[in-house]
Formats: structure tokens, C-alpha cells, sequence
């Protein structure tokens, strides 16, 4: 009883650890001053509609969006047939595949985004939205190769044989057997992959123009010059969308695929 009661205290602390900023970001958005204050002078909306009274705002959430977006599906349909390659296949070279594919989990992401910008000039896509998302998806492809790796065990590849025997074509059996098998990994693998891509500021800064943004990219260049409650009326939003893509999640998938090991 007293461990279990440990436990319950040592987890609600961790939990208002974590949760405590994000609370201090919130209430200083509703601050009256012009400067960032908590607990808040004075409750406005004020930075919230001078925050969507400025399209740049707007057009960088939608930047953020659609390329974290895109680049977690791509990562997705790219990591996948990699982790199945790597995992039911031998072939020269696989472990060096693999430390290629995991690196940019090692490689600070200010040289990646460098090397990108500097490749994509002599391809001529120098700060295009392409050249944004071959990053984006390099750098978050690892968490979706880290999340399925692992679900492609022995014993679902004696599944896929067995469904292989009973007359199941290839494809009938990925989406039949392998698919389900590995829906968890897909599911986290996806929610780190987006978020990891929609915060990115590193690799995104060198290849960002004023007219394509990033919303962190904004964030970074805003706070250089300028230190207001509309920093954190963004942030707010921004915690906002996350919390709402979560309760989407549960509600159409479920969050327990997240800890599913069947």
C-alpha cells in the first residue's frame, strides 16, 4: 500500500513537473502587459488577434502543417518497405544501411540542414518547399524505422509464412497479417515523426524564405528582436494543436496501440 501510494505521489510530481511550464506559457498569453507576465496583469485576448490578424502567422502554421504532414506520410511509406527489407533479408551491407538510415538520430541537424542547402543549390531547389521536405523526411524517417523494427519479430515472420502457404499473395498478406502486426509502431512512429518535424527549427532555417516559413522558424527570428505576450499566444495554439491531435488520435485509432506489443 505505502509503495503503491509512493508511486501515485512520485507520478502526479512528474506529471506537474511536465505540466507546470506549459500552464506558466498559457497564462502569460492572457497577460494585459505588453511584456510576458505570470501569474497574468490583467486577462486579453488581445495577442491572440494580433497574432491572427497577421498572416505571416497564419501562412506558417499552414507551412508547418503541410509539410509535417507530408513528410510523415513519406516517411511512413519510405520506412516501412525499409524496415521490412532490413529485417527479413540478408543482404551485403545491411547493418551499414541501417547505421545510414539511424544517423540522422546522431547527426545535429544544423550540419544536415547546412549539407542540404548547399546539395539542393546545385539541383537549383535552393529554400524551396522540396528541399524543406527531403530534409524533413530524412531527418524523421529513424523514428519510424526505430518504432516498426522491433514488431517485425520471428514469430510474425512464421505468420506471414503460414499465410504465404495458404495461397495468399504478397500484398494480400502485408495487409491482412504484417499490417496489424506492426499498427502500433506505425502509430507512435508517426505521432514522433510529425511532431519532431513540426517543431523543427535546425534543418528548417536554412531553407526557409520570408515567404515559406515554419511557424518554430517564426517563433526563432521573432524572439530575436522583439520579446511579447504574442510569443506566447502561438505557443498556446501550438500546445493547443498537439493536445487536439492527441484526442483525435485516441478517439479514432486509440492510444492504447501505443504500448500494444501483441
Amino acid at each position: 500500500m505505502i509503495t503503491r501510494l509512493l508511486l501515485r505521489v512520485v507520478s502526479w510530481s512528474v506529471m506537474a513537473y511536465l505540466i507546470l511550464p506549459l500552464l506558466v506559457i498559457v497564462g502569460s498569453s492572457f497577460t494585459a502587459t505588453s511584456y510576458l507576465a505570470f501569474p497574468p496583469q490583467g486577462l486579453t485576448l488581445d495577442w491572440y488577434g494580433r497574432m491572427l490578424g497577421d498572416t505571416s502567422y497564419l501562412a506558417a502554421f499552414g507551412t508547418s502543417t503541410l509539410l509535417a504532414l507530408v513528410a510523415t506520410a513519406a516517411a511512413l511509406l519510405l520506412g516501412v518497405p525499409a524496415a521490412l527489407a532490413i529485417a527479413r533479408c540478408e543482404f551485403p551491407g545491411k547493418k551499414f544501411l541501417l547505421s545510414l538510415l539511424m544517423s540522422p538520430l546522431v547527426l545535429p541537424h544544423v550540419v544536415l540542414g547546412a549539407a542540404l542547402l548547399q546539395y539542393c543549390a546545385a539541383l537549383g531547389l535552393m529554400r524551396s518547399f522540396t528541399a524543406l521536405l527531403v530534409g524533413h523526411i530524412v531527418i524523421i524517417m529513424p523514428f519510424v524505422l526505430r518504432s516498426v523494427l522491433p514488431q517485425l519479430t520471428p514469430e510474425q515472420r512464421a505468420l506471414e509464412e503460414a499465410s504465404a502457404d495458404l495461397g495468399a499473395r504478397p500484398m494480400e498478406t502485408f495487409f491482412l497479417v504484417t499490417l496489424p502486426q506492426i499498427r502500433s509502431g506505425l502509430a507512435s512512429g508517426a505521432i514522433f515523426a510529425f511532431i519532431s518535424s513540426w517543431i523543427n527549427v535546425e534543418l528548417s532555417i536554412f531553407n526557409t524564405t520570408a515567404e515559406m516559413t515554419t511557424i518554430p522558424v517564426k517563433l526563432f527570428n521573432y524572439v530575436q528582436y522583439t520579446i511579447d505576450p504574442v510569443i506566447a499566444a502561438v505557443s498556446s495554439i501550438t500546445i493547443g494543436v498537439a493536445a487536439l491531435a492527441i484526442i483525435i488520435l485516441d478517439l479514432t485509432v486509440g492510444l492504447h496501440l501505443l504500448s500494444d506489443r501483441r
